[in-house]
């Protein structure tokens, strides 16, 4: 399961000492019920064996207390107005600037927004590293649309000590775009395509970190398979 070992490394490491529980040795070894956050009924597991009803208690004892994103200089920026440029950023939802620095704005404002709500007890840093951003040219958003081919890694992080709670995970976040007409009237209802976009990666950050199996990255059709979907 995907967040076994972020929930076991929680319970392990930052649950056990924010609780003032006793010391443990080692990640791998078991524990009791009640090293667990309250939950209805005390189970006994194993680091390795984490129930699905446990695993959501366990995520929601989550506080966010920094959030780091990067956009790697090495990601290539095309302004080409193709259809599906070859690159790793293609955004025309700001003005014309610098795309790395526009597309590290919409995470960071997703990623808060994702996270406002989670106040437990365990304080963590998330460190978000994109990895792709392709949005619509002008061509495809006026014409066919397309999808929004989105893709990053996420690592939570002890936000105390910097130790790394599991491992990175990369987290697909495609989402429909909408062409013509029905791009235009999204445009006058308010519904851009960068509202759209942060809104959805708030949504997704928010189920990665609440449900036992994460974000589940839509099937989109041909386009998505072509953008490596």
């Amino acid at each position: 399961m995907k967040h076994i070992k972020i929930a076991a490394a929680l319970m392990l490491g930052g649950l056990v000492s924010a609780c003032g529980s006793a010391n443990i040795a080692s990640r791998n070894a078991p524990f009791e019920a009640d090293a667990l956050p309250r939950v209805s009924t005390p189970v006994n597991v194993t680091a390795q064996e984490i129930p699905n009803d446990v695993l959501a208690p366990i995520l929601d004892n989550v506080s966010i207390k920094k959030i780091n994103v990067t956009v790697p200089e090495t990601l290539k920026v095309s302004e080409s107005n193709r259809y599906l440029p070859n690159s790793d950023i293609v955004w025309r939802g700001d003005a014309i600037g610098n795309r790395h620095a526009q597309v590290k704005a919409i995470f960071e404002t997703a990623m808060t927004r994702g996270t406002q709500a989670m106040n437990g007890v365990v304080p963590v840093a998330l460190d978000i590293e994109v990895t792709r951003f392709h949005a619509l040219t002008e061509k495809a958003r006026y014409t066919v649309g397309g999808v929004h081919s989105i893709t990053f890694n996420m690592t939570l992080r002890n936000a105390e000590t910097g130790d790394a709670l599991g491992q990175t995970r990369r987290v697909r976040a495609d989402l429909d775009a909408f062409g013509g007409v029905q791009a235009l009237r999204a445009e006058a209802a308010g519904q851009t395509q960068k509202v759209r976009i942060t809104a959805h990666l708030a949504e997704v950050i928010r189920q990665e970190l609440t449900r036992a199996e994460g974000f589940e990255n839509p099937k989109l059709g041909l386009i998505q398979v072509m953008n490596g979907g």
